[in-house]
């Protein structure tokens, strides 16, 4: 059976000097209570000074208090705003790989629609146009340079054709199937164009090299001195390609014989126009057999 519970002071000395420092706490309580009332009641202005003195003393501490609720307060305020400004950041980040994507379009379609109002324009001044077709491959690393149009047989294309694009010549069509055709670009070392200069019409070549650039040799005159920046154009001559048609422009000063850059440059082809041959070729004589009428 536990014991009894005996809750008589007697037993312990602490309980006792507990129980006894109480009463005198309250006594004092009630007598400064007391006396600060009396004061209050018959010296009014003795009383304020106490007061403020008091509220003087007790302010910093209040301060500090108020301060430390402020900050204990303002804890889940701060964790929810990180969470909410992290959720903003990656909100903000996948816009913007959005938007990114959008300007990349719309600068993809402003530069076709750019090189597309350039080829109708030369579409407008050429002569004999069969198809505008795109380029939809080239070999920009080979030791032969070709490119593969995708219109062919089904859409006129013969070999022999001039191909233009909007910034220059191209090259000639080689080969054609029935919806593509290969066309032998003006870099590849077996490309042969009959060109002249812009400025005073003097009489070249324009041969591949086969690394993305042609080679300009003068023909019929020695000691031919060429400058950076002469520009080459078609001359006419041979009946293939029609005359004026941008084709080079010299990169190296040299004489005789310099190195150019083609007008249509191999990584950016994109856009063809397909003509006829500027002396449209003869039709073939058909073989008259012995027994055939005369």
């Amino acid at each position: 059976m536990a014991p009894a519970r005996d809750r008589r002071t007697g037993f312990s000395r602490r309980r006792q000097y507990g129980l006894f420092l109480g009463y005198v706490l309250t006594i004092a309580g009630a007598v400064v209570g007391a006396a600060l009332l009396v004061l209050s009641a018959f010296d009014p202005p003795a009383f304020a000074a106490l007061r403020m003195g008091a509220a003087g003393v007790t302010a910093p501490v209040s301060a500090a208090f108020a301060s430390a609720g402020a900050a204990i307060a303002s804890v889940p305020e701060g964790i929810g705003e990180h969470f909410r400004v992290k959720g903003e950041n990656a909100r903000l980040r996948a816009d913007l790989k959005r938007w990114q994507a959008l300007v990349l379009r719309a600068r993809t379609i402003a530069y076709d629609n750019r090189r597309l109002r350039t080829l109708l324009s030369v579409r407008d001044r050429a002569t004999g146009v069969v198809v505008t077709a795109r380029l939809v491959s080239s070999t920009a690393s080979s030791a032969r340079r070709f490119a593969l149009l995708n219109a062919g047989r089904w859409n006129g294309v013969r070999p022999g054709m001039p191909v233009i694009g909007p910034d220059g010549l191209i090259g000639r069509v080689v080969e054609t199937g029935p919806n593509a055709a290969r066309v032998l670009l003006l870099s590849d070392a077996e490309s042969i164009v009959p060109v002249r200069r812009a400025r005073d019409g003097l009489p070249a070549v324009a041969t591949g090299r086969g690394d993305g650039n042609v080679e300009i040799r003068s023909v019929d005159t020695a000691d031919v001195r060429f400058v950076v920046g002469d520009l080459f154009v078609t001359t006419g001559t041979g009946g293939l390609y029609a005359p004026g048609i941008p084709v080079a422009q010299v990169v190296s000063a040299g004489r005789d014989q310099v190195a150019a850059r083609t007008f249509a440059h191999p990584d950016t082809l994109d856009f063809a126009i397909v003509t006829e041959p500027f002396v449209p070729m003869p039709m073939p004589v058909p073989v008259q057999g012995p027994g055939a009428p005369r």
